[in-house]
């Protein structure tokens, strides 16, 4: 009996690529394909002399069909940005791109990006501290090299060049608590349109003005030909046309956040705990009180372990006052937030804003942070000390906690220097903490992050010592400064 079936050598091509097209119709072109029995070159034919606009309003804004838009991609970078703003920017789980390393470039000259709600007094008093601040960066800077090269010898084998790379970005590595959070910095994504979608809608809700005008810019972009193409195919056609005529702002987000922090400020009582170590590890078993404990924790200043406690207290009718306070305002097209994602392990960190923006990077577990800060204090690298920039250092924080506190929020944030440590909530299974607890520990990795890593190790193996013991974390004791 012969078969109808398509064999394996058959002359027929099984493996087809596709040149880039615009977003859109990429996204058009492969949905159509999977729900036709054509060949794909059929779906890209079709989709020339069709409207993927129209198709994309019903199907995908009207019907909600979300899947179609992670069929097409888009190559965006954003530049001359805070890295405040960029780590909004990359707080999407579903996220492809690399930010300007602070390791490899000198930020002395750079200046900083200005919040645009300030008043013309306000920017004036921020730019005096952000001066303040980029100059004892420099000051810093200088002194570490000379005290590098008395520590670090010149190994034999090793080129001048790349000797003198190494010492410049162990320089950075502890020049850097000193730049402000408003120290502008660069971006490239390649996500897909709906994550797109995502980031504008919740750009549009954020507390800060910065972000809310990137939405405006971003979602002008999409309606616009591309300022970058390779080639004249398609030069003049518009990245994500539909998309910027529906992204609206994320209501949600900014309701949810409101009726939070009222209903926190009236119904928690004063906090008499003291604060847990700065890596602590819980591992929730009342999975109702971990999502109430997950949703109050970023309104709120109180540890994690503190606030699941105290949910785990409550009777059923208190945890559904809040469960009714967090959905009230969602809508059937509406996701979840975060809080109401589980994961085995829970880690609530206290670590300076650099380290955090490093380990941000782990997109793979469920990520919740508290209001940036500086009531947690800040971190102190040993090298400051060792190298006699003490001074230097504490003059430039002090000049930063001084106009802080003179500035409104969330304004003030983009002046919290890198050392500023602040409040982190990171939900993982054991292989995500198995994987950064191994690389980040590792002795290529900043000294901050790698404290952090090995702390977390160190907290399972008090919890499991069984599972803890198969991470083979590098100790922050263990050091080869010139490896990179």
């Amino acid at each position: 009996m012969s078969g109808l079936g398509l064999q394996p050598g058959s002359s027929q091509k099984r493996v087809l690529t596709v040149a880039p097209m615009p977003p859109e119709k990429i996204a058009y072109a492969l949905a159509r394909y999977s729900r036709s029995p054509d060949s794909i070159r059929d779906s890209i034919e079709w989709v020339r002399h069709h409207d993927s606009a129209s198709f994309l309003e019903s199907f995908y804004f009207q019907y909600g069909h979300a899947s179609i838009a992670d069929l097409g991609h888009v190559t965006v970078c954003f530049e001359g940005i805070s890295e405040l703003a960029a780590t909004e920017i990359e707080d999407e789980q579903l996220w492809d791109g690399q930010a300007r390393s602070s390791r490899y470039q000198d930020f002395s000259k750079s200046g900083v990006v200005v919040p645009p709600e300030l008043s013309a007094n306000e920017a004036e008093i921020y730019n005096q501290a952000a001066a303040a601040m980029l100059s004892g960066y420099a000051q810093v800077r200088e002194r570490m090299i000379p005290y590098l090269e008395s520590q670090l010898p010149r190994p034999e084998g090793m080129k001048p060049e790349a000797y003198r790379r190494n010492l410049a970005a162990r320089a950075f590595d502890v020049a850097r608590y000193l730049l402000p959070f408003g120290i502008p910095t660069g971006i490239g994504q390649v996500t897909s349109i709906r994550t797109l979608e995502k980031q504008v809608r919740r750009f549009k809700a954020s507390p800060f003005q910065e972000l809310r005008d990137l939405a405006s810019e971003l979602a002008a972009a999409c309606a616009s030909a591309p300022d970058c193409v390779w080639n004249a195919d398609g030069a003049d056609e518009p990245i994500a046309p539909t998309l910027a005529r529906h992204a609206e702002g994320d209501e949600y987000a900014g309701r949810l956040r409101a009726n939070l922090i009222e209903w926190a400020a009236h119904h928690l009582p004063p906090s008499e705990h003291h604060p847990p170590p700065d890596v602590d590890l819980l591992q929730p078993t009342d999975h109702l009180a971990d999502i109430c404990a997950t949703l109050l924790y970023p309104v709120t200043d109180r540890p994690f372990r503190e606030l699941y406690e105290l949910t785990c207290s409550w009777p059923s009718p208190r945890r559904k006052e809040l469960l009714d306070v967090a959905l009230g305002p969602r809508s059937k097209r509406d996701e979840l937030p975060r809080s109401f994602r589980s994961a085995p392990y829970v880690f609530d960190i206290v670590m300076d804003i650099g380290a955090y923006r490093d380990l941000h990077r782990h997109r793979r577990c469920q990520q919740v942070r508290q209001q940036y800060t500086n009531a947690l204090n800040y971190e102190t690298p040993q090298a400051i000390l060792h190298c006699g920039a003490e001074k230097t250092f504490r003059n430039s924080l002090y000049a930063a906690s001084e106009a802080i506190a003179q500035l409104p929020q969330p304004s003030a944030q983009y002046l919290l220097p890198f050392a500023a440590r602040s409040r982190f909530l990171f939900k993982m299974d054991f292989a995500e903490l198995e994987y950064i607890s191994r690389l980040r520990s590792g002795v290529k990795g900043h000294f901050s992050y790698r404290k952090v890593a090995w702390e977390m190790k160190q907290a399972l193996e008090r919890l499991d010592p069984m599972l803890g013991s198969l991470i083979e974390a590098t100790p922050p004791w263990v050091e080869d400064p010139l490896k990179r």
